[in-house]
């Protein structure tokens, strides 16, 4: 039998070691992973938008004994509930059986994602066809949306106080839409531009219709053709787009990648990828130490504003309810907090290693990411997690058993990036950010590995306990 070194020994001891996660774990583990990212492809399909995570939670949440928040109440140990913040983001709650001031546990994760949203007054027509103007939302590359089959997904607010939902492209037998694109035979000229602008956020528009209104005395005949069709399916007038949120996404579902069925394939991956496993880990967790706070955020990729972000008072305010429900401050309560930024991390692609640090990147299959600090060339704009609390949570995940890894989102000077954390860390909560790597990031159609989304759920269970 072949017995190591002197040398071999010292350094199993002393060097750091990362391992592909799928040669180290066993068929239970890898069977599991599968089984669980089933769930978390339906959920994708049912979750293309903010609203419809919020919607699509809360619905995962009652049927596991969550109920709607009421001020006032008092709620026990064991307790669970939820609170909707304007069907855009969502607060869950396990209370635990250690009053606030002793800390909680929070994990949050965004729930939007880049896409094409429409402008305010985005319905004309041009050469008897009909299109939508779009504004994109979000950091994404233009050039990767002309061409991508794409759904129809919001609300309309009328003003009688009613609320039109959308939902166009995802059933079999809907229409879809699309984003044109020179044909390669007269796009010399387009060819000439740098990449960031082959395609212009001015030339993201979408085509809806080309079947006129059969009347010879009127103009825009194929506009109000399709103003006919969407007065008679939702009773609404071009007016009604004035108080919309209609966004347009990929008309695709969410499917395995490979050979091996090892990946998936799908829209808005960043951060339903963390948001799903966080969910889930909630709702398993039936009596937790400390509270367990839960949160779906929306406005992460145009910086956390708005009332529905986080960097909102959304999250103290969830806070501050429950431990004046348990008569502590909540003051208290956030600085004894812990917190994971359920965010994704980049995956390392072998086309194009060059844009990352080999020794300081993350890869498909070798776990859960975390992530130190985030930010730009000189970590700007970021949480910078402490030392302690990293190593806090590296035992978390050692002890567990849990796959994870390390990861910067790049190489210092090319670019970076930003997540919920600072805005959490800005209450005065521990917090790191943690979550599942991602290939072609921002993109229609993203991938991640299944092993590393189980990892996810796996490491936001054990921090629930």
């Amino acid at each position: 039998m072949y017995e190591k070194t002197q040398a071999q020994l010292l350094k199993d001891k002393l060097f750091l070691s990362r391992k592909n996660g799928r040669l180290i774990s066993d068929d239970a583990v890898l069977s599991a992973a599968d089984e669980f990212c089933e769930g978390y492809k339906a959920y994708l399909d049912n979750a293309k938008t903010e609203r419809e995570a919020v919607k699509a939670a809360i619905e995962i949440a009652e049927k596991a004994g969550f109920s709607e928040y009421v001020q006032g109440k008092e709620y026990k140990a064991g307790d669970r509930y939820y609170i909707n913040n304007r069907g855009k983001a969502l607060a869950l709650v396990n209370v635990g059986i250690e009053s606030a001031d002793k800390g909680t546990r929070i994990t949050a994760a965004h729930i939007d994602s880049p896409r094409l949203d429409l402008k305010p007054n985005p319905l004309y027509e041009e050469l008897e066809l009909a299109l939508f103007k779009t504004h994109y939302y979000g950091g994404i590359r233009k050039y990767q949306w002309p061409t991508v089959p794409l759904a129809l997904h919001g609300v309309f607010a009328k003003t009688d106080g009613s609320v039109v939902e959308v939902n166009i492209g995802e059933d079999e037998g809907d229409p879809c839409f699309v984003v044109n694109d020179l044909l390669p035979h007269l796009a010399t000229e387009q060819a000439k531009r740098v990449l960031a602008e082959a395609i212009k956020g001015e030339e993201l528009n979408i085509l809806v219709g080309s079947h006129p209104f059969k009347d010879d005395d009127i103009s825009e005949r194929v506009k109000l053709n399709v103003l006919k069709i969407l007065n008679e399916k939702y009773g609404i007038t071009e007016a009604d787009f004035l108080s919309a949120e209609l966004e347009c996404v990929p008309a695709v579902k969410a499917c395995d990648i490979g050979f091996d069925r090892s990946m998936i394939g799908a829209y808005g991956q960043d951060d339903r990828v963390c948001a799903y496993p966080a969910l889930m880990a909630a709702v398993d967790t039936k009596m937790p130490t400390k509270s367990l706070i839960t949160i779906l955020a929306d406005k992460e990729e145009i910086g956390s504003d708005g009332n529905t972000g986080l960097n909102s008072a959304f999250l103290k305010y969830v806070v501050y309810d429950l431990a004046t429900m348990q008569g502590v401050d909540c003051t208290v309560a956030l600085r004894a907090s812990k917190c994971l930024s359920a965010d994704v991390n980049a995956a390392t692609d072998p086309t194009f290693q060059d844009v990352m640090e080999r020794r300081n990147a993350a890869f498909l299959n070798y776990g859960v990411v975390i992530t130190k600090y985030t930010g730009s060339h000189g970590k700007s704009s970021t949480n910078d997690a402490s030392a302690e609390y990293v190593g806090e949570i590296r035992a978390m995940l050692d002890n567990a058993g849990i796959v994870w890894q390390t990861g910067e989102l790049g190489r210092v000077d090319l670019g970076g990036g930003g997540t919920v954390a600072k805005y959490v860390a800005n209450l005065g909560v521990d917090v790191v950010d943690l979550g599942v790597p991602v290939l072609s990031m921002h993109a229609p159609f993203e991938t991640t590995a299944k092993f590393d989304v189980f990892m996810a759920y796996k490491t936001m269970s054990e921090f629930a306990k």
